[in-house]
């Protein structure tokens, strides 16, 4: 429900205030979480059984041909970041860093869908959908990406070690 009225200009001012402060919000909000928050094998970031370890983002949102247009967000903090668009150090350590890393982006991901409800302040319920629709468009590919590498990932841990 609508409790601030600004004039228009103002309130499109806002949101190009308000989209990046949560996207960049929740971004540094997942880096500063420990490691151990992010576990590939519970709550959101398991694998789910219609997902078929990742083919269900291949079949139906072709993610193996256009996830290499995406950015990798992880480059763009130096300190804490973590590259996740080309593996190429096929160690444990790092095999399991990409896991909690992935988990740690699709969370990323999912935050500023959530928070787009915090445009119900400032503007109408139909710009507030729209609102929600445009951070349906520029999260869902990261999570889709995320979903479908880290089955594929754990295959490779797997298959590493014959398990």
């Amino acid at each position: 429900m609508r409790f601030i009225f600004l004039p228009e200009g103002l309130t499109v001012l806002l949101f190009f205030i308000i989209w990046p402060a949560i996207q960049v919000g929740s971004a540094i909000f997942c880096l500063k979480m420990p490691d151990r928050f992010f576990n590939s094998n519970k709550g959101i970031y398991s694998s789910k059984k219609f997902e078929q370890n990742g083919k269900f983002y291949e079949k139906n949102f072709k993610v193996k041909k256009w996830k290499h247009l995406l950015p990798d967000g992880g480059t763009l903090y130096k300190k804490k970041g973590y590259a996740k668009k080309k593996l190429t150090d096929f160690s444990d350590e790092n095999l399991n860093k990409f896991l909690v890393e992935s988990c740690r982006a699709e969370l990323t991901h999912w935050l500023p869908i959530f928070f787009s409800w915090i445009f119900f302040f400032i503007t109408t319920p139909f710009i507030v959908l729209l609102m929600f629709v445009y951070s349906l468009i520029v999260n869902m590919p990261c999570i889709l990406v995320q979903r479908y590498n880290r089955p594929r990932i754990e295959k490779l841990i797997k298959q590493k070690y014959g398990r």
